[in-house]
């Protein structure tokens, strides 16, 4: 039975607080070391994660790469297996550039298969190496974006063609139960606009094993026409969950809910109508019923919110943005609503950072946790504001991320100054896998790309991870170990 308001209100009055913690997911509490203090201010440890060694969690401290390109902990490697300009897809064109969002998918004969977004915006014209226009698999001809899908046999033979194209900013997205890929266009132009002949904003669904199903690319428009970054879909009740990557005014978490009698799997998403369903945004209340309208009013780890989805009017924003047909005091809001993972029976959720642009606290990065059989939204990482990003030790910016066969979550950072891959522990250790080391600025200026798509292959024995620009898949091995929470 779902939780009410009145519901929430009065159990919380009854047990305190603790009403969330007793869901599938530990919270990610804080010790020396960890992501935020408990009182998500002054107490968390300054001490660089990279010097810890073996007595904390991880895996020891980073080794630089000789090549300048990863550094990892000693005993892990790492493969490039395609590059943007220097690898090559099936047809013979170079591999695109600005790789995102990833998930992976067993293969035929123990291959593993990626799907592999290319953030790539506005018109073909503007871009090296946009995804080509296959035939049969272009959505618009103009838009630069899309996915492509990797294949990397037992024997490391690896292969690449397109999964769609003609797509615009095809940022994050979510890996379906039924192994298919929703990848998500973070962007709204309109035909006419940017040079595009299509409306763009929409989510479209790509099938690794069957090349056919992505003929005649179709947006599946019951999902809203927005700023889409990621989405995820409840395998049990069918919900799809979606985060908006704006601001002014900040974005929304949605939740679509399939028409009654409807049955997920390949192929069925192809068959409803632009409308079906029902589109809701959230609407959070704490544990003395008061309306909380942005997340970033949480401070202490362990906050716990009820959820309320109110309806969207337009779905398809015909005439004014979806996140702009609500007052502020009817939704809740959050700053760059980032990366999503299903597990432990809910959706995690990223909100990257807030600063000026939300009414609550600053931080550099927040993962919340909805469960959704008692409609409740518990915050479970906190990062406090990152005073020098430049310097190693500190993270911020949490984009795309995974939860790890080995335990906590895997996180890949899009914030300022050094980029890193890094995990967290249950009880909010955190420690670093990775650094990006290839850099794009000047020796006095030194700049590196984000990581994105991190997700570990289906036997848990690779980490795969993009560094978007130019756009590089990379395999990570290693001694791969249970995590301690201690």
């Amino acid at each position: 039975m779902p939780l009410t308001r009145r519901d929430f209100t009065r159990r919380s009055a009854l047990t305190g607080a603790s009403v969330a913690l007793v869901g599938t997911a530990g919270v990610l509490a804080t010790t020396d070391g960890a992501l935020a203090s408990q009182d998500g201010a002054d107490g968390a440890s300054d001490k660089p994660a990279e010097d810890k060694g073996s007595h904390g969690p991880g895996y020891g401290p980073l080794v630089p790469d000789p090549d300048g390109i990863l550094a990892l902990p000693a005993g892990f490697r790492y493969r490039i297996l395609t590059h943007s300009g220097r690898t090559r897809l099936e047809s013979g064109e170079f591999t695109p550039s600005n790789h995102d969002g990833t998930a992976t998918f067993e293969g035929p004969r123990g291959a593993t298969l990626l799907v592999n977004n290319h953030e790539l915006k506005g018109p073909r014209s503007d871009w090296e190496h946009p995804v080509p226009l296959t035939d049969g698999l272009v959505y618009d001809p103009a838009a630069a974006g899309g996915c492509t899908v990797v294949e990397v046999r037992r024997g490391g033979e690896v292969s690449e063609w397109v999964g769609i194209a003609g797509t615009s900013t095809n940022c994050a997205g979510g890996r379906t139960s039924w192994g298919t890929w929703l990848t998500c266009e973070e962007n709204t132009d309109r035909a006419g606009e940017n040079g595009m002949t299509k409306d763009h904003g929409y989510v479209f669904e790509v099938d690794p094993q069957d090349r056919r199903a992505n003929l005649d690319p179709k947006p599946l428009k019951f999902f809203g026409r927005y700023d889409h970054e990621a989405v995820v879909v409840d395998p049990k009740r069918g919900h799809a969950y979606l985060t908006e990557d704006a601001d002014g005014p900040n974005g929304l978490l949605y939740r679509w809910v399939p028409p009654q009698g409807f049955r997920h799997g390949r192929g069925t998403y192809r068959g409803l109508a632009d409308d079906a369903g029902v589109l809701q945004a959230a609407k959070c209340f704490d544990v003395s019923g008061r309306f909380v309208d942005d997340i970033s009013r949480a401070t202490r780890i362990g906050a716990v919110y009820g959820v309320d989805w109110v309806d969207v009017p337009d779905r398809d924003a015909r005439t004014v943005d979806v996140r702009k047909q609500f007052k502020d005091s009817e939704v809740t809001r959050g700053r760059k609503l980032e990366g999503m993972w299903w597990a432990d029976g809910g959706a995690y959720v990223v909100s990257s950072y807030a600063r000026d642009e939300s009414p609550g606290a600053a931080h550099d990065g927040q993962v919340w946790f909805y469960d959704p059989r008692r409609r409740t939204l518990t915050l479970k990482v906190l990062l406090k504001v990152n005073a020098d990003p430049s310097e190693p030790g500190g993270f911020d910016g949490p984009d795309n991320i995974t939860v790890s066969p080995y335990g906590g979550l895997v996180i890949a950072e899009d914030g300022e100054g050094l980029q890193h891959l890094f995990g967290a522990t249950d009880n909010g250790r955190t420690y670093p896998i990775a650094r990006n080391e290839l850099n794009t600025g000047t020796e006095d200026d030194p700049e590196y790309s984000e990581f994105t798509g991190v997700v570990f292959s289906p036997d848990g024995r690779t980490l795969y991870a993009n560094i978007q620009t130019p756009g590089i898949l990379l395999a990570i091995t290693g001694p791969w170990k249970r995590q301690s929470k201690k």
